[in-house]
């Protein structure tokens, strides 16, 4: 028995989530929406170490929002893309998004053939 390589999945995985490195870039939500199930959740903690998130909206929100401005000098990494057959998950390293740097960890489920992110967390860097 030979093990799946995922190739085409990793590929369209990619291409989902360049879906959300790009509307945050541009910082335009209507971009990076057609990335993310509607039952899709994010969470991070803030700087007095809280919870912080809940539906994907609130991502919306803010990337539409100040501080968020265009930021075509934001540089991203894919760190790592795990794929078993329908659940994925990502590492998505990103400096410079409106003066912010992100790790982004994605999960992500293949839905009737396409990838959808379900759920996102991540940690702020600070930066000097």
């Amino acid at each position: 028995m030979s093990k799946p390589t995922y190739v085409h999945d990793y590929q369209a995985i990619v291409e989902v989530l360049n879906k959300y490195n790009e509307g945050c870039k541009q910082a335009k939500s209507g971009i990076m929406k057609p990335a993310f199930s509607e039952q899709a959740t994010i969470f991070g903690v803030d700087v007095e170490g809280k919870l912080v998130g809940g539906p994907i909206q609130g991502l919306f929100d803010a990337i539409d929002n100040p501080p968020f401005r265009p930021s075509p000098e934001a540089q991203s990494v894919f760190v790592n893309i795990d794929i078993v057959g329908t659940a994925a998950s990502a590492r998505i390293d990103t400096n410079d998004v409106s003066g912010f740097c992100f790790t982004d960890f994605f999960n992500l489920l293949k839905i009737e053939g396409k990838w959808t992110v379900v759920s996102k967390i991540y940690h702020t860097h600070v930066t000097p």
